[in-house]
C-alpha cells in the first residue's frame, strides 16, 4: 500500500467517524483523497487510484457503494466533507467547488461573441501588427483574431515562439477596438517574478508606456488571515481585459478564484506554454483547457472553447535545424529513442551528454563543466557584469534534497570554487564576493520576488557586501543582506524554481536512479530554460523513462470543458 501521512491517516478516520461502524472503504478512500491533493490531482479516480495495484483496493462499484452510503459524502452540489461525481470520481468539496466554477465560467466565456464584426476586426489586426516591430506570423494574427473576437483566449505556445510579441500586439488591438472609454486591461503572472520578467520584455517593446504588471495574489489583494481575496464574483475587478501570463503555473484554486474575480463581460486571456511542468498546488489548468492533443486554433470544429485556443508554433529562439529546438521537440512527442540519438549525436556544440552510466567517468568533466559555468560569476567586479554573469549560467536539479538535489550541488559548488581559490580565501558564513541569491519569499517593500536572483559583491568605498538585483530597464539595486527576505544560494536551481527564466548556458544534472519528479514535463522545461547551450548529465535510461513519463495529474475539468472520451470509464 502506498504510504500515507499522518494527516491523511486522520483525515480518513474523521470522515469514517461519521458512520457507526466506520466503514474501512470509506476511510480508506478519504485518506487517498487527501494524499491525492496533496500530490497534485484535484480528485481520486476510484477506478484507477494513481500509484495501486487493483489488489490492494475494492473495485470501483464496490467503492462507490460505500461512499454512497456515508453521510460524509455528497453528491455534486451538495455540502459536504467529500463530493463523490457520476463518473466514480471523489474530491474534496473545496476541490469540486473550485472545478465546477471554474468549468461553468471558462465554458461561459468561450462561447460568448466578443460582437466586434469582422469587417472591423480583420482591418484592425493588419494594422495592429503593421504598426510594431517584426513581421508576425499566421499563428500570431490568429491569436489577435481569438482575443477580438471571443471572451475567451488561451494562447499557448514553447520559449521564444513570440508569446509576449502578442501580448503586446492583442493589447494594441483591444485599445483601438474599444469604443467609449479608454481601455482597462490589466496583466497578471502567478510568482513576482514572471511579473517583472514579463514586464521588462513589455517595456522593450514599448518604451516609457509598459503597463504594470501585478502578481495574481496582488491583484486579486488577499484578505489577511485568510484563503479569499478583496475581489471576486461580488466585487470584481475593474477591467475590460485580464491578461495572464505563465498560465501553466496556476492552479485550480487560483484559477477559479481569478475567474471569479473577472467581469463577466470582460476578456480573459491565458496566456503560456501547455508543455511545461504543471503547478506546485493541485491542478493543470492549462493543459486541461487546450485538450491535452485536441485540434486547436479554429481547427475544432463546432467546439466553443475550441475556437478560443491557439498554439503558436514557430519558435524564433531555435532555427530550423537547432540541436536544442529538435531535442525538445523529441521530447515533447514522448519519443525516448530520438532524445537519446540527439544527445549521442549532436555535433553543433550546443548540446553536450554526459552520460553517467556504468563505465562512464565523466566528474572531471562535470567539474570542469561546473567551474567554467561559475567562474566569470566569481571574477566580476561590477554589478552589472556580476547580474549578467549569474544569468549566464546555470545548473537545474530534479530534486530539492539528496545527493543530485540543489540544497548538496550548490555546497559542493561553492566548495569546487573555494578549493580553486575562486571564493575569496579568508570570507567565511553565509556571505561573500560572488555569492548567487534566490528570493524564495516576496518582498513588495523591497520589491524583491520569490525567484529573483541576485548576486553578492563588495562596495569598495563602504568596504561593505552588498546583494545586488537588476532594476527595471537598466542598471540595479541594492541592499544589506541583513534586509533580504528568505533567500538561499542559487548555483543550481530546482526545474520548477526557474520556470519563467531563461539562462545561456544550462546544466540539467539528473539523478542515478528513476524518481516519480521526473518526467517529459520536467525535462522539457529545463532543456528550454536555455538559449545557446545545453549540457546534460544523466543515465540513458533514467533519461528514456523520464521522457516517456507524463505528468497524470487526475481531474474532471478537461472532461467538464470537452466531454469525456468514449475510452474513459462508464458511469456508476
Amino acid at each position: 500500500m502506498t504510504e500515507l501521512s499522518t494527516l491523511d491517516r486522520r483525515f480518513g478516520e474523521f470522515i469514517g467517524a461519521f458512520s457507526r461502524p466506520a466503514d474501512t472503504a470509506v476511510v480508506l478512500a478519504a485518506a487517498l483523497t487527501s494524499r491525492a491533493a496533496a500530490r497534485g490531482d484535484v480528485c481520486l479516480d476510484l477506478a484507477r487510484p494513481a500509484g495501486l495495484e487493483a489488489a490492494e483496493v475494492p473495485s470501483a462499484a464496490e467503492w462507490v457503494a460505500a461512499l454512497r452510503r456515508s453521510p460524509a459524502v455528497g453528491r455534486p452540489g451538495e455540502k459536504r466533507p467529500l463530493v463523490l461525481d457520476d463518473h466514480a470520481r471523489l474530491y474534496l468539496c473545496r476541490y469540486w467547488d473550485y472545478e465546477d466554477r471554474l468549468a461553468r465560467d471558462l465554458r461561459t466565456r468561450a462561447s460568448r461573441d466578443a460582437g466586434i464584426h469582422v469587417g472591423r476586426l480583420a482591418p484592425a489586426v493588419e494594422s495592429v501588427f503593421k504598426d510594431l516591430p517584426g513581421t508576425p506570423d499566421d499563428d500570431q494574427r490568429a491569436a489577435a483574431t481569438a482575443a477580438g473576437s471571443h471572451g475567451l483566449t488561451v494562447i499557448t505556445g514553447g520559449p521564444g515562439s513570440g508569446k509576449t510579441y502578442t501580448i503586446t500586439a492583442i493589447m494594441e488591438l483591444l485599445r483601438r477596438l474599444k469604443d467609449g472609454p479608454p481601455l482597462r486591461a490589466l496583466l497578471a503572472a502567478p510568482t513576482g517574478k514572471a511579473a517583472a520578467r514579463l514586464q521588462e520584455s513589455l517595456a522593450q517593446g514599448r518604451p516609457g508606456s509598459a503597463p504594470e504588471v501585478f502578481t495574481i495574489h496582488r491583484l486579486l489583494q488577499t484578505l489577511p488571515g485568510t484563503t479569499r481575496f478583496r475581489h471576486d464574483r461580488s466585487r470584481p475587478l475593474a477591467a475590460d481585459a485580464v491578461i495572464v501570463d505563465e498560465a501553466s503555473m496556476v492552479d485550480l484554486a487560483l484559477m477559479a478564484k481569478l475567474a471569479d474575480a473577472v467581469p463577466p463581460d470582460s476578456r480573459l486571456i491565458l496566456v503560456g506554454d501547455k508543455n511545461q511542468l504543471a503547478s506546485v498546488e493541485a491542478g493543470s489548468v492549462l493543459g486541461d483547457v487546450c485538450g491535452r492533443g485536441r485540434a486547436t486554433g479554429g481547427k475544432a470544429g463546432a467546439h466553443a472553447l475550441g475556437r478560443c485556443i491557439v498554439e503558436l508554433t514557430h519558435s524564433y529562439r531555435f532555427a530550423a535545424g537547432s540541436d536544442i529546438g529538435e531535442l525538445s521537440r523529441a521530447v515533447n512527442a514522448g519519443d525516448a529513442a530520438a532524445t537519446i540519438a540527439i544527445l549521442s549525436n549532436a555535433r553543433s556544440g550546443t548540446i553536450e551528454w554526459l552520460d553517467t552510466g556504468p563505465g562512464r567517468h565523466v566528474a572531471g568533466a562535470l567539474r570542469d563543466r561546473i567551474l567554467e559555468g561559475c567562474r566569470p560569476l566569481c571574477r566580476a567586479v561590477e554589478p552589472e557584469a556580476a547580474l549578467a554573469a549569474v544569468n549566464r549560467f546555470k545548473i537545474l536539479c530534479a530534486h530539492a534534497s539528496g545527493p543530485t538535489g540543489v540544497e548538496t550541488v550548490n555546497r559542493t559548488v561553492e566548495r569546487l570554487l573555494r578549493r580553486e581559490g575562486s571564493i575569496p580565501a579568508g570570507s567565511s558564513g553565509p556571505w561573500f564576493s560572488g555569492r548567487p541569491v534566490l528570493i524564495t519569499r516576496n518582498d513588495y517593500a523591497l520589491r524583491v520576488f520569490n525567484g529573483d536572483i541576485g548576486v553578492v559583491l563588495p562596495d569598495p568605498a563602504a568596504g561593505t557586501l552588498f546583494a545586488y538585483f537588476p532594476a527595471a530597464g537598466e542598471g540595479s539595486r541594492r541592499f544589506l543582506p541583513q534586509r533580504l527576505p528568505e533567500h538561499a544560494t542559487a548555483y543550481a536551481l530546482t526545474v520548477h524554481k526557474s520556470q519563467g527564466s531563461e539562462f545561456d548556458e544550462v546544466l540539467l544534472l539528473l539523478p542515478d536512479h528513476d524518481s516519480p519528479l521526473l518526467t517529459r514535463e520536467l525535462i522539457y522545461t529545463a532543456l528550454t530554460r536555455a538559449r545557446r547551450r545545453l549540457t546534460v548529465c544523466g543515465r540513458a535510461e533514467v533519461i528514456a523513462t523520464a521522457v516517456e513519463r507524463r505528468i497524470q495529474r487526475t481531474s474532471g475539468l478537461r472532461d467538464a470543458l470537452w466531454g469525456r472520451d468514449p475510452g474513459s470509464a462508464k458511469k456508476l
